[in-house]
């Protein structure tokens, strides 16, 4: 039985009070992955941090974020989807205050640590919240296309906002400003349909809990660490090994658990898995895509990172009307391969555009730069709602929130390797072209890093249609969970 199916029809106005909600949470979550990078030097000389430890700052939302996720999708069907989304909120904000108000850099560190672990709690609640309370297909199609549409605009916003709030007022206020976001998705929350925790759960699986915990967050900081340490460096190699052990073992222990935290048949159902692929791999390469467009315009193009930002917003535009105009109206109407697959090709396309940047590309209105934002753009917003209704249609009782778990879990892994594989990429090719051509300007040789480094990003989006097409072309699992229930082990 859904959770909030217990309580009856749900009104029209508390139906629809749900979407805001989950959207400013989801906006919260996006947006500490990148407003904080803006702030971090100004942080740095206020806090007296090193060189070596200001990653910390970053790194330590990353790791809880993402090894706490699946941990925090249980979580939230043992007390209720709406109590573990209130749970998230607030514990973001006050850690957010706490960062906010740090005095030593080991103080930063632990609120970032902190907001990471509420932001798994919230994370999978939210998206949970949604699943359960829009079931059919036009309205869920629509709720998934806003919810999708935040987070691709989170991260350009967050560099905005990063700017003019550093820039205009203190780098404190980076964090600062997470709490009357939070307080008004809080306030929006009496509006979201009560719900009451799965009945029959069993206890949370801490051997579980503590293999994936520790298997993610091995390999998210093995990721980090390759772009400054190199792929072959013996750390980087102990991380992502000691991850993939982690991880296998997390597989054994779930397979043979009563209640287990991420059960298999989310994973092995076709069609799932396809969605996780599409995801996963969507974001390596745009992670990647936001990182140099970042670079690109600020050292080549000679915007202030707030101008580099609001660059971006034509990709957040584009992605806003790529998930609300074209997947919020097709979405239950149309198989999610037509909305997937296009998607992934358009970024694609994108991405391929930008491997024609020159350093005499020097306007942002150049050809290829804008085309490249809009494609990319509306590729994201066919993406993410779709990927994220197939990723949850159909579930029940703790298999929702362990679906939306794992979902964002995808989005994690798929990010932290593009930002790393990526830029290790961009800056061996600018090496190697320094190396060839002693003479040629600076300006030359990382173009040519971020255009290799744009390549590679577009041949992953290749192989992401070639890799999910098989696995989500015919299938029956639309954006409305009731379609694909009877193919799906009940939970």
């Amino acid at each position: 039985m859904r959770a909030n199916d217990t309580k009856g029809p749900v009104s029209g106005r508390r139906h629809w009070g749900t979407l805001p909600a989950v959207s400013a949470a989801q906006l919260l979550v996006v947006l500490d992955g990148t407003i904080v990078n803006i702030a971090l030097p100004s942080a740095q000389r206020a806090l007296g941090m090193s060189d070596a430890d200001r990653q910390w700052a970053i790194t330590a939302y990353a790791l809880a974020f993402g090894g706490l996720l699946l941990a925090g999708g249980r979580i939230s069907g043992l007390l209720g989807h709406r109590r573990a989304f209130l749970l998230g909120l607030a514990g973001f904000a006050a850690s957010s205050a706490l960062g906010g108000a740090a005095v030593a850099p080991g103080m930063l560190f632990g609120a970032r640590a902190l907001q990471g672990a509420f932001a798994a709690v919230l994370a999978p609640a939210g998206l949970s919240l949604l699943t359960t309370t829009f079931t059919g297909a036009r309205e869920r199609g629509r709720a998934l296309g806003v919810f999708a549409a935040v987070g691709a605009a989170g991260s350009a916003l967050g560099l905005v906002a990063g700017g003019l709030l550093t820039q205009y007022a203190s780098w404190r206020w980076c964090l600062y400003i997470n709490v009357p976001v939070a307080l008004l998705a809080g306030i929006g929350t009496a509006l979201v349909p009560p719900d009451r925790p799965v009945r029959g759960g069993g206890r949370l699986d801490v051997p579980g809990a503590l293999l994936s915990a520790g298997g993610f967050a091995a390999m998210v900081y093995g990721f980090n660490e390759a772009a400054s340490l190199g792929w072959g460096s013996p750390v980087v190699v102990s991380l992502l090994a000691g991850g993939v052990l982690l991880l296998a073992g997390f597989v054994v222990v779930e397979v043979r658990a009563s209640h287990p935290l991420l059960p298999m048949r989310v994973l092995l159902h076709r069609a799932r898995a396809g969605a996780f692929t599409a995801i996963s791999l969507m974001f390596v390469a745009m992670f990647g895509f936001y990182l140099f467009m970042s670079y690109y315009t600020q050292t080549v193009l000679g915007c202030s990172p707030v101008q580099a930002g609001l660059t971006l917003l034509v990709n957040a535009v584009a992605a806003l009307l790529g998930s609300t105009l074209i997947t919020g109206k097709l979405h239950g109407r149309a198989a999610p391969a037509t909305l997937i697959l296009p998607g992934l090709t358009a970024a694609a396309a994108g991405l391929f555009l930008l491997t024609r940047l020159t350093p005499q590309s020097t306007h942002v209105l150049s050809f290829h730069l804008v085309p490249a934002l809009v494609l990319t753009g509306l590729g994201l917003g066919c993406v993410m709602p779709a990927t994220a209704g197939l990723a949850t249609a159909g579930m029940r009782g703790h298999d929702i929130g362990a679906a939306s778990a794992a979902y964002h879990a995808a989005q994690q892994l798929g990010a932290a390797l593009g930002t790393a594989l990526l830029n290790t990429v961009a800056a061996g090719t600018t090496a190697s072209y320094r190396a060839a051509r002693p003479s040629a300007a600076p300006a030359a040789a990382s173009v040519h890093g971020y255009t290799t480094a744009l390549a590679v990003a577009c041949g992953i989006l290749v192989a992401a249609v070639c890799l999910a097409a098989p696995l989500v072309t015919n299938s029956r699992a639309g954006a409305s969970g009731e379609r694909e229930e009877s193919a799906l082990p009940s939970a």
